[in-house]
C-alpha cells in the first residue's frame, strides 16, 4: 500500500475553538496515526492543545499558524475537550501529551512494528533518569537516541547537527519536550527536514522522569491539573494559567453564545 493510501484511511475532522482547528479524535485513531506516519518517515508535526495555546494563537499570528499547520491538533486541556463537545462533538476525550507519550510507548512495547522514539528536550538530567525509567517500564521499546538541547536558540550549524543526529538515529516519532510555545514552533520549522513525527509534549519529560509531580488522576479527570501545576510553581506559571484561564472561559462564554444566536 501507496503512502497517499495509508493517509487516505484517516478522514479529518476539525472544529474551532476560538479559531484554532482542533481535531475530533479518539486515543486510538491518534495513535495509529502516528504509528503509520511514523513507519513511513513522514515529515510532521502535531500540536497538543491545551487552554494557553488556543488563547496564545488567538492573540499570536505566528504560534496561529503553527497550529494551523499541524498535521494534527489535539484536546490537551480538559477545557477544551469540554468547549468542543460544547460545540457539538460528544464524547471528544482530552488527547493529552504525556498520555499519548506513555500510550505510545506501552503499544510500542508490545508489538516490534512501531517506529522506534527520540527524546529531544528538558535538561540532561532529566533525560538520563527518563530514558532508564522508560527502559524499565518499556524494555521492548526502541529508543534510538536523546538529547538535550542548550535552553538558548540553536545557531545554524547546530540546527542542522542536530536534524542530522535525529535523521541518523532511525527514529520514526520525535517526541519533544521544550515548552509551549517554543516547542510547537520548533517542530513547525523542522518539518522537511525530521524525518519522523514530532510531537510536543510540554512537561511530559519531567512527569514521566518523576522530576515534577504530577496531579492526582482525580485532579487530573475532574478539569483540575492546571490547579495543581499552578501550586507547584505558582511564580513561574500565575500568569499563564489565571489570565490565559481567565481569557479563556470569557471567549468560550462569547463563542457559545454566538453559536446558540
Amino acid at each position: 500500500m501507496s503512502k497517499v493510501e495509508v493517509n487516505l484511511t484517516f478522514p479529518r475532522k476539525k472544529v474551532s475553538v476560538l479559531g484554532a482547528f482542533i481535531d475530533v479524535i479518539d486515543w486510538d485513531l491518534a495513535l495509529r496515526k502516528i504509528k503509520t506516519w511514523g513507519n513511513n518517515h513522514d515529515s510532521r508535526y502535531i500540536c497538543i492543545c491545551n487552554a494557553h495555546s488556543v488563547v496564545t494563537a488567538a492573540r499570536d499570528p505566528e504560534f496561529y499558524e503553527v497550529i494551523q499547520g499541524a498535521d494534527m491538533a489535539t484536546s490537551d486541556g480538559a477545557p477544551v475537550a469540554w468547549l468542543m463537545r460544547k460545540l457539538g462533538s460528544t464524547g471528544q476525550q482530552r488527547i493529552n501529551g504525556p498520555d499519548l507519550m506513555w500510550k505510545y510507548c506501552a503499544q510500542a512495547n508490545q508489538s516490534a512494528d512501531w517506529p522506534s522514539i527520540f527524546l529531544y528536550g528538558a535538561h540532561e538530567e532529566t533525560l538520563s533518569i527518563l530514558q532508564r525509567k522508560l527502559a524499565d517500564q518499556f524494555p521492548h521499546l526502541k529508543i534510538a537516541g536523546a538529547y538535550s538541547p542548550p535552553f538558548r536558540a540553536l545557531l545554524p550549524h547546530e540546527e542542522v547537527s542536530t536534524i542530522k543526529r535525529i535523521n541518523d538515529s532511525g527514529a520514526g516519532v520525535v517526541w519533544v519536550s521544550l515548552g509551549c510555545p517554543k516547542q510547537e514552533k520548533w517542530i513547525a520549522a523542522q518539518r522537511g527536514k525530521v524525518m519522523g513525527v514530532m510531537i510536543g509534549v510540554g512537561a511530559a519529560f519531567d512527569y514521566h522522569a518523576g522530576t515534577i509531580v504530577r496531579a492526582p488522576l482525580w485532579m487530573q479527570n475532574s478539569g483540575l491539573e492546571w490547579l495543581h501545576r499552578l501550586c507547584s510553581e505558582p511564580r513561574r506559571l500565575w500568569k499563564r494559567y489565571l489570565v490565559t484561564n481567565t481569557l479563556f472561559i470569557v471567549k468560550a462564554i462569547g463563542q457559545l453564545i454566538r453559536k446558540n444566536y
